[in-house]
């Protein structure tokens, strides 16, 4: 392996940059495919999470749009880099950032979850490298916002991700788009059937490249089961989640991780969760949490494991062990990254014996396996040691305001809103023009004028121009319909909508 990025043919004011960063020696994957890719060819990159293939392709594709020189033209990128999730959007973007200072390029993300006038202004505006989901960049293409045209380089990273959460009709769509003479880099941590499809249609002459065997273990990851009664799952969950250090718990469901953040909250472990009824606003105010160190433990569902990416991440634990071995391997990847030291748990009960082990095999792992009793077993300081902390009633997050679960919250349709509350009698009116109506809980109805109460039922409001607290109460009169007209103009769209699978 080259002993620098130079040796590689990284420009020296990127190397520079990456030495900034106390980044001075390419990974097995950055060394295997940097030469081929900034030689301007196809590449298929192979490695496991955590094995630096973002700056494999970061530096590339900078170098390259950086000795173009060209100016990019209005909705029209130079660049485009496909991702599943907008945390792995955000995460790229952040490693991207100051490489493309360095070359005076400019940058753009697109995702759902959020407004889309901010990302048609700086697309109108002219940008260089577009990085993006599949769902709202499709939706911008379709409103005439964005045009592929110009894309001399596209990127696809996770894109055995992408084909499990069922993206790859809309990513052949977007590839249609861009030239059939760009370089196209897909880097994956695993490659199989679905992958070869892109690799046949859009890939030219592609060199292959693999850091790491499928299913080769990180040597500083300890993989371990813990096989315990259903009724210590908590408890050891606890134990485990209070020692010194940041804790990944992953569960399957959304409502499995909001119900076990509340409870290790409720026992004294300062906890936030992440998963698809979250919005954009309370995720964004999760993760930084959990950047801070407000919060120790951060409870995600599997879709989560690829955007997540925090340093010094000890525990992984699998309180649901995942369906399939590639989840697994994802989920693991949360800890041991670049080199670090990691703890791998998986939590199994006598009915989950057999596909565990299934699992693990699968994976390639042969974890350590122990009998648990309960919380005061030995093995649990063995895995997870230092003294134990707890906080009286763990993390309590204010919501920002109009922030609410998705499927519970804001849904917005022209200018009306509505939130749903505590149901709520009193007495008292609707404010009835438009804009934000009043604000107890109860049910507001004001398109126009009220002249009467509002009934309460749930906080639910549709104002004439803006979000929807609410009115309270039921007094006498009519229910704040002008001309017995509910309002809500088409062309909105659902606030608190999609998580972060592109849309």
């Amino acid at each position: 392996m080259s002993s620098s990025f130079a040796d590689l043919g990284v420009p020296t004011n990127l190397a520079g940059i990456l030495a900034g960063l106390d980044i001075t020696t390419p990974t097995p994957i950055q060394a295997a495919t940097l030469p081929d890719s900034l030689a301007g060819r196809d590449v298929l990159g192979r490695g496991r999470t955590g094995s630096g293939k973002t700056y494999a392709f970061l530096l590339p594709l900078v170098a390259r749009l950086d000795a173009e020189r060209r100016t990019p033209r209005a909705t029209a990128p130079r660049a485009l880099i496909l991702a599943p999730t907008r945390e792995l959007v955000g995460q790229i973007d952040a490693a991207l950032k100051p490489l493309a200072k360095a070359a005076g390029l400019s940058t753009q993300t697109i995702f759902g979850g959020v407004g889309q006038n901010p990302q048609v202004r700086g697309l109108r505006n002219g940008v260089d490298i577009v990085l993006a989901c599949p769902g709202r960049l499709e939706d911008l293409i379709g409103q005439g916002h964005c045009s592929l045209r110009d894309v001399s380089v596209t990127v696809l990273d996770e894109a055995d991700h992408m084909a499990d959460l069922g993206f790859l009709p809309a990513v052949r769509r977007l590839l249609d788009q861009t030239p059939k003479d760009g370089q196209r880099l897909l880097f994956s941590a695993t490659l199989d059937k679905a992958i070869d499809v892109l690799v046949k249609r859009f890939l030219n002459q592609p060199v292959t490249h693999e850091a790491d065997s499928a299913q080769s273990p990180v040597s500083t990851m300890s993989h371990h089961v813990l096989h315990l009664d259903r009724s210590h799952r908590l408890p050891v969950l606890v134990d485990l989640a209070s020692a010194p250090g940041r804790t990944v718990v992953f569960t399957r469901t959304k409502h499995g991780a909001k119900a076990l953040a509340r409870q290790l909250n409720k026992s004294g472990v300062p906890s936030v969760e992440l998963h698809g009824n979250l919005s954009q606003n309370a995720r964004t105010r999760n993760m930084d949490a959990f950047h801070a160190g407000k919060a120790s433990t951060l409870v995600a569902t599997d879709i989560a494991a690829r955007g997540i990416h925090v340093d010094d991440v000890s525990l992984v634990v699998h309180a649901d062990p995942p369906v399939e071995h590639k989840a697994y391997l994802h989920r693991s990847g949360r800890t041991a990254r670049a080199g670090a030291a990691g703890t791998v748990i998986t939590l199994m009960t006598d009915e989950q014996v057999r596909d565990v082990r299934s699992l693990t095999r699968a994976a390639g792992i042969k974890p350590t396996t122990t009998r648990v009793s309960g919380a005061d077993h030995p093995v649990l300081t063995e895995l997870a040691p230092g003294d134990r902390v707890l906080v009286a009633g763990g993390l309590a997050l204010p919501t920002p305001a109009g922030d609410a679960p998705r499927g519970q919250g804001q849904r917005s349709s022209g200018g009306g809103g509505r939130s749903r509350g505590p149901r709520r009698r009193s007495g008292g009116g609707a404010n009835g023009s438009g804009g934000n109506s009043g604000g107890g809980s109860g049910n507001s109805r004001g398109n126009g004028g009220s002249n009467g109460g509002s009934r309460g039922q749930g906080s639910r409001s549709q104002s004439g121009g803006g979000q929807g607290g609410s009115g309270a109460g039921r007094s006498g009169g009519s229910r704040g319909r002008s001309g017995g007209q509910r309002s809500g103009a088409s062309g909105g769209s659902h606030s608190a909508a999609n998580f972060s699978r592109g849309r």
